[in-house]
């Protein structure tokens, strides 16, 4: 099965450009960076805190993102989806995403809850094109 989803691009001023993608999480709509560099997907940490009793604390460092290098929590996302494609049961690592969301909000732009990282753009055999802003991911 190909998903398409439709992303969003949005201007960082003179530092770029970031494409967003909508996720569903925990039942609500949210943006969701496109992060090809991260090694993994990261979640706000605040958002797991809210709706996920059982963390786990760690001291190692597991998120590399363009945005953060810092300890985390890790937790079990029972399900989230990102177009029709359902994730279920995900390892998911948290991160404080607060100064990114206050500079996203200071910019114009929408909060986030996720950066979507590699782990996941690997695994679905992910297709950008940037031209149509489209995401493609494959569950073949």
């Amino acid at each position: 099965m190909t998903c398409t989803i439709p992303l969003t691009l949005i201007s960082l001023q003179d530092d770029g450009f970031h494409l967003l993608v909508e996720i569903v999480i925990f039942g609500k709509k949210s943006f969701a960076v496109l992060d090809t560099g991260a090694s993994r997907a990261v979640f706000d940490l605040s958002l797991l805190k809210t709706h996920i009793t059982e963390l786990a604390h760690t001291e190692e460092t597991h998120a590399t993102t363009l945005f953060a290098t810092s300890a985390t929590v890790q937790a079990t996302i029972p399900q989230f989806k990102i177009g029709r494609l359902k994730i279920e049961n995900y390892e998911a690592v948290g991160l404080d995403l607060e100064s990114v969301n206050d500079a996203y909000v200071q910019m114009g732009h929408p909060p986030v809850t996720a950066i979507i990282g590699s782990d996941i753009l690997l695994k679905y055999h992910a297709s950008i094109h940037y031209k149509k802003l489209k995401l493609y991911l494959y569950t073949d």
